[in-house]
């Protein structure tokens, strides 16, 4: 069983809970690769990287289980759950079922007001990957999907699709090639042009393509 070394962890403040700003912080780790899959972390020494008692990190922890990002080890602490090449095109799959009929539905130029409040939030994700602010770039990517997904008025499905995208974060975007990075990223805004046009064709291609892409890239970031 391989056991935890010392992470770079940022240190955490007063204006959140400890609770919700450690579990911020592991989720910016498992982003980046910094916490790997199959490998046990325990409380007492992350709280000890934090600067925190060992109480908020626990709760973060638990946080992160009831996600399915980590899974509890008895008497050891918690590991990063691990997703096969299987678990990762299965969560795929459902994700393309679901969000390309959706979002193909929203196409609508009589809806053209709606797809250019998400602009900014395309550009923002753009921006992100040409400064490979990776967390920067999760953050608003998992918004522009579910606010336009909101755009259907289907709360359930919108929650639905979130826990998928949560259970397939993937590890070592760090490892990107900073145009791959953009390429995915500027598929947003190719997507908010075909909604404003109002080619539900297109919008369909888009958004397949997208989902399938962003499978393949992060889930092997060495490949060319």
């Amino acid at each position: 069983m391989t056991i935890e070394r010392g992470l770079d962890l940022p240190a955490v403040g007063e204006r959140q809970s400890l609770r919700e700003q450690v579990a911020q912080a592991l989720r910016a780790a498992l982003i980046t690769g910094e916490m790997r899959p199959g490998v046990v972390y325990s409380a007492p020494v992350l709280a000890q990287q934090f600067g925190v008692s060992a109480t908020p990190v626990r709760e973060a922890m638990l946080d992160l289980a009831k996600e399915g990002l980590v899974e509890a080890v008895r008497n050891k602490g918690f590991r990063v759950t691990e997703l096969s090449d299987r678990d990762l095109d299965e969560l795929t799959e459902i994700r393309r079922l679901i969000e390309v009929p959706t979002v193909s539905r929203l196409a609508d130029a009589g809806r053209a007001a709606d797809f250019q409040r998400l602009r900014p939030v395309a550009e923002e994700i753009v921006s992100a990957a040409e400064r490979a602010d990776l967390l920067a770039y999760v953050d608003a990517d998992l918004r522009f999907h579910l606010e336009l997904l909101a755009l259907a008025g289907n709360a359930h499905l919108v929650s639905v699709v979130k826990d998928l995208r949560t259970r397939a974060r993937l590890y070592g975007l760090a490892r990107l090639p900073g145009r791959t990075l953009t390429d995915s990223a500027r598929e947003h805004l190719d997507l908010l042009e075909a909604l404003e046009r109002g080619d539900a064709e297109a919008v369909g291609h888009i958004m397949g393509q997208h989902i399938q892409h962003v499978r393949g890239i992060w889930a092997h970031p060495a490949s060319p």
